[in-house]
């Protein structure tokens, strides 16, 4: 008595939890309820996969090589700066053929000193040749592979971290072969502002202007839009070694690029973007927007020298190869603190403080596949998949209740409870539905029949022996234990493989699976035994199997 009264309880309780945690997953259930109980229920429930309510699909691949030169060239000055630091005097400091770095002295009096200091401050690089005063270093292969998988899986942390920030639900960002980036964005309405977030490389750079060389060049006020490069061609004789032309974009009112305004500035940067602490929009005096960094303890230090060794001149403030804005310094800055201004919109400034704080990618980014998927094929896999299972469980159930009458009913009641556990537990664990998680649901109504199907026909057999209806039903469940235990082992474990070596839909479908089997272990012997048991207690003649 006591064993059905607490079997009973235990069903009561699962099937009010499994209605409570699903509520989140009905919008319009959730809505409806008053403002002093949403309070109390989850914030989220099942999420849509990518193929059910549309997004984005992305593969991208890291230039590998590109990170190495990114590596070698900060490797390349910091020896300069080092050189410098110890009063060795030199021409050149550069890289050659990708991973070389070649240090011209100006003379060969240094030429053994600068070879041992080197050797013991960059481990990483070995020496390829020395002829005369000029040294050529190559990095070594293992560091060459070592700085290849740190260029992936930083891209990886990177864009993560873009896209926690950027508010994604259920977003699946996977390594795939050696050097590529599966990236799935479900539900995404701009997809263009979201590639743009995912791939810009986010390289921020002080340089300082050259005002020396600037008015001797005379370059002009404004170019028109895409004739930089040409403007680039003209000048290339005139402009000084170790100085470039950058270009700083000119909206109209409307926000939209209209010019460009040349800048001639120091090819090497007085800071990078890596001693950035974080980074914050701000709305300016003209209600403008603008994002506001703070540096790192060592990032501070480093601006406040700059600042004050530079009082008077204009610093350009550079985002991938494009200047932002080129302030002038007129005093020197303490506390680590700086704004970017320019002619960017409210979503812009957001974005630029996103891959800000979320760092730089260590590389550029290839694209190899980029879909977008609308979200009318969402629809109508959602219409597909729910009208396929309807005509499934009516066909199961209307089978049940003919072949087993009363029986029949029980069966498709366990049934029921099993798509309500089922769907109350993906909701607890803010699973992702996708369309082979619908086939998953399927299925597990299908070995849920398939369960009670086994029991009823060890109850029958039971029953044609003449054993009473109480031991007949007790003897049919003992019976059909093992075998429904060991058809459900195997399935999980094949669930469970599918979901360790799988990706994406595969997983859903395994997540569903796996729930499934063992929410039917439970209904099977506990759900349905519990109202066998309380039939019993009334001591029929008759059973309806």
């Amino acid at each position: 008595m006591k064993k059905v009264q607490a079997r009973l309880l235990l069903v009561l309780v699962l099937t009010v939890l499994s209605v409570y945690l699903a509520i989140p997953s009905w919008p319009g259930i959730h809505d409806s309820l008053p403002d002093n109980f949403k309070w109390i229920i989850p914030p989220r429930g099942v999420s849509l996969g990518l193929d059910l309510q549309g997004g984005i699909h992305m593969v991208l691949e890291v230039e590998e090589d590109r990170a190495v030169e990114i590596a070698v060239d900060r490797s390349a000055r910091a020896m300069k700066d080092l050189l410098a630091e110890k009063g060795i005097e030199v021409k050149e400091v550069s890289r050659k053929d990708g991973v070389n770095i070649t240090i011209e002295l100006s003379g060969v009096d240094n030429v053994e000193e600068t070879a041992n200091l080197i050797r013991e401050s960059y481990p990483s690089y070995s020496q390829a040749s020395k002829e005369g005063e000029i040294l050529v270093y190559e990095l070594n292969s293992d560091d060459i592979e070592r700085i290849k998988n740190g260029a992936i899986n930083q891209a990886l942390e990177t864009i993560r971290n873009r896209i926690d920030e950027f508010g994604v639900t259920e977003p699946l960002l996977q390594r795939q072969g050696r050097n590529q980036i599966v990236i799935q964005l479900p539900g995404v309405k701009d997809p263009k502002r979201a590639k743009e977030l995912i791939q810009s490389t986010a390289i921020l750079e002080f340089k300082m202007v050259d005002e020396d060389n600037g008015p001797r060049l005379a370059l002009p006020v404004q170019v028109e839009i895409a004739q930089e490069d040409a403007l680039r061609v003209q000048f290339a004789s005139k402009v000084s070694e170790g100085s470039e032309i950058l270009f700083e974009p000119i909206a109209s009112d409307e926000g939209r690029p209209v010019y460009s305004r040349p800048w001639l500035v120091f090819a090497d940067a007085a800071l990078t973007g890596d001693v950035l602490q974080d980074a914050r929009v701000s709305i300016g005096d003209f209600s403008e927007p603008m994002v506001s960094v703070t540096f790192d303890s060592k990032g501070a230090e480093e601006f406040d020298r700059i600042t004050g060794a530079n009082v008077g001149r204009r610093m350009g403030i550079v985002l991938d190869g494009t200047v932002y804005s080129a302030p002038n310094i007129n005093e020197r800055i303490r506390g680590g603190r700086a704004q970017i201004t320019g002619a960017f919109t409210t979503d812009e400034a957001n974005d630029l403080a996103i891959v800000l704080r979320a760092g730089a990618l260590p590389a550029p980014m290839k694209t190899l596949q980029d879909l977008t998927v609308g979200p009318s094929l969402g629809r109508d896999s959602i219409e597909k998949g729910l009208k396929t299972t309807v005509i499934a469980g009516l066909f199961v159930l209307l089978f049940m209740m003919v072949y087993y009458r009363l029986s029949g009913v029980v069966a498709n009641a366990a049934v029921g409870l099993n798509l309500i556990c089922l769907f109350g537990a993906l909701s607890g664990l803010n699973a992702t539905l996708t369309l082979p998680g619908i086939a998953g649901i399927i299925l597990t109504i299908g070995m849920g029949v398939d369960s009670n199907v086994l029991i009823f026909e060890r109850i029958r057999e039971e029953l044609r022996q003449g054993r009473p209806i109480r031991l007949a039903v007790d003897a049919g469940y003992d019976k059909a234990f093992l075998t429904i235990v060991d058809s459900h082992v195997t399935t999980l474990i094949t669930g469970m493989a599918l979901f360790v070596f799988g990706s994406g839909p595969i997983k859903g479908f395994a997540v569903t699976l796996c729930l499934g089997i063992g929410i039917n272990l439970f209904t099977a012997f506990i759900g349905t035994k519990v109202v066998f048991d309380l039939v019993n207690r009334k001591k029929i003649d008759s059973l309806s199997i």
